[in-house]
């Protein structure tokens, strides 16, 4: 069964890192970044900006669109690999901050592909009839764990929020329609759990074998995407657009490649943005949703360090 999307917030903070910053701090230019990664700048936040607050921003960004009150909600679900607290989650402050009582509120992680993760979980709540509205949050501070010294990936990091609101059955006509979501969880190849790490008394978030993740999610966002269709018997020419993981831009040529595409049917941000971990395939669909009208369809596909892999089909 399908559910539904009846509103998207989204909050990206005003400040920008520019590829010179690295020269001096991890000695990187800013062409030799570029090349390889396609970053220009990264998003960062202010000073008193956090997760919990670009959470309450993204989704002070999406309540004029939706179409109920907000203590409808009975599930909130944050989903990220960054949290500022973990006790106090970022569920719980939004709880708190608007007053929904009688709500579930869960905080879950599965690296950058925690977004999908986070609606297969609602869809779970959903199925079993222990919730019917849920708010989904995905806030990634980056720059709170970053190790900007670290030349692998001390230059890719931005920060971000999106919030989604989810329901069990139709709210309005321009609610869009969850048609599919497939996960998958990697932890047994490759480098597996070593390949992207975040440890805040160590080194911060490394990623010590940038070439083993750039294999796998090449290969594991296509196959969740091909999963994906298969289980709806769709193609890809049913697709408007593709919506990667905005890891590295040259990922997104390799994806369009075995896919037979060309970078026009992808969207991107992460020239100006960076790799905005957890938020940043739904973030570029919130930045997008003027290109779509009725009846288009499109993917959101992502891998994350760990390894796991995830695509989610929408229509409009």
């Amino acid at each position: 069964m399908p559910i539904y999307i009846n509103a998207i917030g989204h909050y990206v903070p005003e400040g920008r890192v520019d590829n010179e910053h690295f020269l001096e701090v991890n000695g990187l230019t800013s062409e030799w970044i570029e090349q390889r990664t396609g970053i220009r700048t990264r998003s960062i936040v202010a000073d008193g900006e956090n997760v919990d607050s670009m959470a309450i921003d993204a989704i002070e960004d999406a309540l004029p669109k939706l179409p109920y009150d907000i203590t409808e909600v009975d599930l909130i679900v944050a989903a990220a690999y960054n949290v500022y607290d973990t006790v106090a989650t970022t569920a719980h402050v939004t709880q708190r901050h608007y007053g929904i009582e009688g709500a579930k509120a869960v905080y879950a992680s599965s690296a950058c592909s925690s977004f999908i993760n986070g609606m297969e979980i609602i869809e779970g709540y959903f199925a079993s009839g222990k919730a019917t509205k849920a708010l989904l949050i995905c806030s990634e501070q980056n720059s709170y764990y970053r190790n900007e010294s670290d030349p692998k990936s001390g230059h890719l990091w931005g920060d971000a929020a999106v919030a989604y609101f989810v329901s069990k059955e139709r709210q309005s006509p321009d609610d869009i329609v969850v048609e599919e979501i497939y996960t998958e969880g990697l932890g047994h190849l490759g480098k597996g759990p070593d390949g992207v790490k975040l440890r805040p008394k160590e080194d911060g978030i490394t990623m010590p074998d940038g070439r083993d993740v750039f294999m796998y999610a090449c290969k594991y966002m296509v196959h969740a995407l091909g999963k994906a269709l298969d289980s709806k018997d769709f193609a890809i020419k049913d697709l408007k657009y593709v919506i990667c993981h905005q890891a590295n831009r040259r990922i997104v040529a390799q994806v369009a490649r075995q896919l037979g595409l060309t970078l026009d049917s992808f969207l991107n941000n992460i020239e100006e943005l960076g790799n905005t971990g957890s938020a940043s395939a739904p973030l570029v669909l919130a930045q997008n949703l003027d290109k779509f009208k009725k009846g288009d369809r499109t993917a959101l596909v992502v891998f994350g360090g760990g390894y796991s892999c995830g695509s989610m089909i929408i229509s409009f």
